[in-house]
């Protein structure tokens, strides 16, 4: 119970680990086993943790500025429109209040206490955020050393079989590759894509168009069209049709052929052994039960418990097999005469 509260960060800093350690141990070769992990570790930070805090207060600005131009869309056109068309200064910018000393005054008379309480909740959460990043680079940091040790004590001290430990670790391990390889990264490739291409058709919002199209990758079938056909629409109805019909030819002949061409190349190397309803069933409902970290941890929780039930259907099998066998054994020694 002491690792509960901490154990999203832990499971997703196993994974790193794992999908790392090959790196790790040629750099060991030249510089030693702990300093390589700190090497990995610094640059995770680097390459990873930087940038997207970095893009994360622009995407949360863009998704609320779509947000605020989707509720005053008044039809189906204008919403379309909207998507590829700025506020136009309809409402101007949300934060010009603020900048108001009278206004930033009022609003704390009026709100006081509600601005506490939220103030109260936002630092818990940014509290709660740093705490988990902390805790997932130390034990990326950690597993990278000591990974290989600790599985053996887990391994020694189960309550089951060896032989079930060692197939469950495999699952984990396989969906965390299936997770980041095989879904991630045809979902970030077409992601790029598309926000290259919202960016030079100057469509705003391209960043976060782009998350959305990454997300929707996720879709089986329509997968990526759910936003890059609304955005071609929305040009078009913008009165330019030209980018209409690049928006169109990218869906078409770069965004779909990634998802045809990439998607089973990366999925030699990544293997959740789930059906697609029940990968997406599993995603939405670990968001809805772990909020962020359930995107991962959702398919996680379905691939243990799948793998827990055929091991158990294993059991079983060899269970009624060595009863067969004593009751064919006793039955061959009584027709034996004395």
């Amino acid at each position: 119970m002491t690792f509960f509260p901490l154990w999203a960060p832990l499971v997703l800093a196993a994974w790193t680990a794992v999908m790392l350690r090959p790196f790790s141990l040629r750099i060991a070769r030249a510089m030693g086993r702990d300093r390589a992990a700190a090497v990995i570790v610094v640059l995770l930070v680097m390459a990873v943790f930087v940038p997207l805090l970095a893009a994360l207060g622009s995407l949360t600005l863009g998704a609320m500025d779509l947000a605020r131009s989707l509720a005053k869309s008044g039809n189906a056109k204008s919403a379309f429109i909207s998507v590829v068309q700025g506020n136009g200064g309809e409402g101007g910018d949300p934060l010009d209040g603020l900048r108001s000393p009278g206004k930033l005054v009022e609003l704390v008379q009026e709100h006081g206490m509600s601005a506490v309480q939220i103030l109260g909740g936002a630092a818990g959460a940014v509290a709660h955020a740093v705490l988990g990043t902390f805790i997932f680079f130390y034990a990326t940091y950690v597993f990278l050393i000591d990974g290989p040790d600790l599985y053996e004590w887990i391994e020694r001290h189960a309550p089951i079989e060896p032989t079930h430990t060692q197939r469950l670790a495999a699952a984990f391990v396989e969906t965390g590759r299936g997770l980041f390889v095989g879904i991630g990264l045809t979902g970030f490739s077409q992601g790029i894509v598309a926000t290259i291409t919202y960016f030079a058709l100057g469509v705003p919002r391209a960043f976060v168009l782009g998350l959305v199209t990454c997300l929707a990758s996720l879709i089986p079938s329509v997968g990526t069209g759910l936003v890059w056909v609304p955005v071609a629409i929305g040009l078009a109805l913008a009165g330019r049709p030209g980018s209409a019909a690049i928006m169109v030819g990218v869906g078409v002949c770069v965004i779909a052929l990634i998802d045809n061409v990439l998607r089973p190349v990366f999925a030699r190397f990544g293997k959740l052994h789930l059906s697609t309803f029940i990968l997406l069933t599993s995603i939405f409902g670990g968001l809805a039960i772990f909020g962020t970290w359930g995107l991962f941890l959702g398919p996680l929780f379905v691939r243990m418990a799948k793998e827990a039930l055929e091991l158990q259907r294993k059991d079983r099998l060899l269970e009624k097999r060595a009863e067969l066998d004593a009751a064919a054994a006793a039955t061959a020694s009584d027709a034996t005469p004395d």
